[in-house]
This record gives C-alpha cells, sequence and structure tokens, in this order.
C-alpha cells in the first residue's frame, strides 16, 4: 500500500504517524497558543506606548521644576537685594521678590510664598511653592533661600595722614 504525500501529512495533522511508534502531537488547541509570535507586535506596543509617554511626562515634569527653582532662585536674590540695601526692610525684600515671581512665576510655580527676615547684620529672603505638575498627583516642592549680610557705613577712624 502506498501513501502520498497528503496522506501522510493528514494523518501527522490528526496525530498519527504512519510508520513511526512515536507519541501523537500535540493537541490542537495547545499548538494554535503556541504557533509564532502573532500579534506580538500588538502586545508590545499597548505595552511601550504607555511607558514611553510616561518617560516623556517625566522628562518634561522634571525641566517644569528645575525651571521653577531658577525663578524662585533669582526672585530671592532680588529681594535680598532689597532687604539688604543701607536704609533696606524686610517688607520692601518681600514685596521685590513677590513682584519678581509674579512677572517670571506664573506658569511653572504655584502656591509662592515669601518670608523675609532682617537683622542688624544679616538679611534673608526664602521662596517656597510646589512646580506646576505635568503627571497628574505628583507636586513636586519647590525652596529657595537667599542669604547674606546688611551694607552698613562703616566710617574709616584711621586718619592717613
Amino acid at each position: 500500500m502506498t501513501c502520498t504525500m497528503n496522506t501522510l501529512l493528514s494523518r501527522r495533522r490528526r496525530g498519527h504517524y504512519a510508520d513511526s511508534g512515536d507519541p501523537p502531537l500535540v493537541p490542537r488547541r495547545i499548538r494554535r497558543l503556541l504557533r509564532g509570535d502573532r500579534g506580538a507586535v500588538s502586545v508590545e506596543l499597548v505595552i511601550a506606548t504607555p511607558l514611553l509617554l510616561l518617560m516623556l511626562l517625566a522628562i518634561v515634569q522634571f525641566a517644569l521644576w528645575s525651571h521653577a527653582t531658577h525663578v524662585a532662585q533669582a526672585a530671592a536674590s532680588q529681594g535680598l537685594s532689597a532687604a539688604r540695601a543701607q536704609n533696606g526692610t524686610a517688607a520692601a525684600g518681600s514685596a521685590s521678590a513677590q513682584q519678581m515671581l509674579d512677572r517670571l512665576a506664573r506658569g511653572p510655580l504655584t502656591g509662592a510664598s515669601v518670608s523675609a527676615d532682617r537683622t542688624a547684620a544679616s538679611a534673608s529672603i526664602r521662596i517656597s511653592g510646589t512646580a506646576t505638575p505635568v503627571i497628574p498627583f505628583l507636586h513636586l516642592p519647590v525652596h529657595a533661600e537667599a542669604a547674606g549680610p546688611v551694607e552698613r557705613f562703616v566710617p574709616n577712624l584711621t586718619s592717613g595722614g
């Protein structure tokens, strides 16, 4: 009895072998599950796309936080220069820092608060707030401080001649 190639293939598909005592093939349902990598690209895309977008948003969030920190530091320096002047006050330093924040920090810095302190020898300005969130529920704090000695006139008591 001669077997054609189609007969051997059909027997093989059904789990029968022509001349050997090998065990039957894997059942059809399991074979379908293990068949190739059909749909693998779709699954990879579903997993990779949100992760890629989250990484991109994290980079933008870090850039906004960094910008807000620089704006707060610039406002603190501006307020310090007003507070440490010879006839300056803590209120003048606070007003100067707040004016700088009003000009620069409308976008990147939210909830900014300014506190100023001036003694006879030193002045300091502290600014705190939060960076504008890009990623929901992520509120990064921003702090800046500037401190320095108060300018004062010291007469030269030694006479040069």
